[in-house]
């Protein structure tokens, strides 16, 4: 009788976090349907190929991603307690470091703009992480990791697929690479709900995202505001054009 109600509640945990994750990634999708739909057609020629603003908002959101997932391995490392939620960390922290030595290697070779500060869904998601701790963090961690890498893997597959310029075509390979690699250590935490997640990638969330995301920091607070003990941080991206 002990046992199904500790599995009842660790079911509960588990989809209560990924419906948050998925709340919070809705208004990303619509807004990258978004761009997609109306700016398709601003193609500029550069040295390594045509650049079109799907390409240029791939590259943006690479940044992105690393902003918020690096602080996101390091408290993996931090709080995780047990090896495979450790590991996973681990790899969020070497993967993005990796990508973004890339990301900001080749932005100014195209002229992009790169942010450093994630946006405030993402800094969401780490408020979401740094309010929970011990098998509750685990839990979340792996399933909002899990959840927001599945929905970035389709949108790499189709960049790389459609791109014309070859620097952002080996940024896809390196993502391509990265994502599936975080993917499969977020699955190897036994944490991961499969059923739900696979529910929320497919149907439309019908809750209202600010009934359920954290507040944001205030505009010029810090890129890394919650880990319990940071001790690094991706590095500033150059401005460009410069002034």
């Amino acid at each position: 009788m002990q046992t199904s109600r500790y599995a009842a509640g660790t079911a509960l945990v588990i989809g209560a976090s990924i419906v948050t994750a998925a709340a919070l990634l809705y208004p990303a999708m619509v807004g990258l349907q978004t761009v997609s739909a109306s700016s398709s057609a601003q193609v500029v020629s550069t040295q390594f190929g045509p650049l079109t603003a799907d390409d240029r908002s791939f590259v943006v959101k690479v940044r992105l991603a690393g902003l918020w997932e690096f602080p996101a391995g390091q408290m993996g490392e931090q709080k995780g307690t047990t090896a495979a939620v450790k590991t996973a960390g681990e790899h969020l922290i070497k993967g993005h470091t990796d990508l973004d030595t890339t990301v900001r290697s080749i932005a100014p070779q195209l002229g992009i703009t790169l942010p450093n500060q994630p946006t405030p869904q993402q800094q969401g998601f780490l408020t979401t992480l740094s309010a929970v701790s011990g098998t509750d963090f685990d839990t979340k961690f792996a399933n909002i990791l899990r959840l927001t890498h599945g929905q970035i893997f389709t949108a790499i597959a189709k960049i790389r697929t459609t791109t014309k310029n070859t620097l952002v075509r080996q940024l896809a390979d390196q993502a391509n690479d990265t994502v599936l690699d975080h993917i499969t250590v977020m699955e190897k935490t036994g944490l991961v709900n499969f059923d739900q997640i696979v529910n929320d990638e497919t149907a439309s969330p019908t809750i209202n995202p600010n009934d359920t995301i954290a507040p944001s920091p205030n505009p010029g607070d810090p890129t890394i505001i919650v880990t319990p003990t940071a001790t690094a941080s991706l590095p500033p991206a150059t401005s460009y054009p410069s002034s």
